[in-house]
């Protein structure tokens, strides 16, 4: 893809995004299927319910600009996906496999982040307002679910992963 003006960088980063989010409708329940403790696997639910919503919004964002959705591959998130996958496959104390699960959905969280608050400023300079405030709301979501995590470990999982 020819990346000579900042909607062509949006678009570029709308297709990133929106692989990633369909990547990650593949592995969230894999991740919830690999946690033990009863509130993580809820929290995995939950944001797979999410993601279904995100993967909406950016098509809506596509729409806005008369573009199909396209998907790039995302190999950041495809790497974030596979060290996932290889803790979630690992034997060990229940416990501190989900610490490790915590801690893998946070990178993933974290990298969305990113992605998500340079497609809202590409979006809000080039006056495309309704799908700034959707990403924003995505990127906000993405925010309150990092800090969930962090909240469940804090007060579950780490406690026992440190009990192990």
């Amino acid at each position: 893809m020819k990346l000579d003006t900042l909607k062509q960088l949006y678009i570029h980063e709308l297709s990133d995004l929106y692989d990633a989010e369909n990547q990650l409708l593949k592995a969230l329940p894999k991740l919830a299927k690999a946690a033990s403790a009863e509130e993580l696997k809820q929290a995995f639910e939950q944001h797979l319910e999410q993601t279904q919503e995100h993967v909406q919004r950016l098509e809506t964002a596509f729409a806005n600009i008369s573009e199909k959705p396209k998907r790039i591959s995302c190999k950041g998130m495809k790497g974030l996906i596979e060290e996932g996958d290889e803790l979630a496959g690992e034997d060990g104390d229940p416990a501190v496999k989900d610490a490790g699960l915590i801690a893998a959905a946070q990178r993933v969280e974290h990298y969305e982040m990113a992605g998500y608050g340079c497609a809202r400023t590409y979006a809000e300079l080039l006056d495309e307002n309704e799908s700034a405030q959707l990403l924003q709301l995505t990127l906000d979501e993405e925010r309150k679910t990092d800090e969930s995590l962090s909240e469940l470990a804090m007060r579950v999982i780490n406690v026992e992963a440190a009990q192990a």
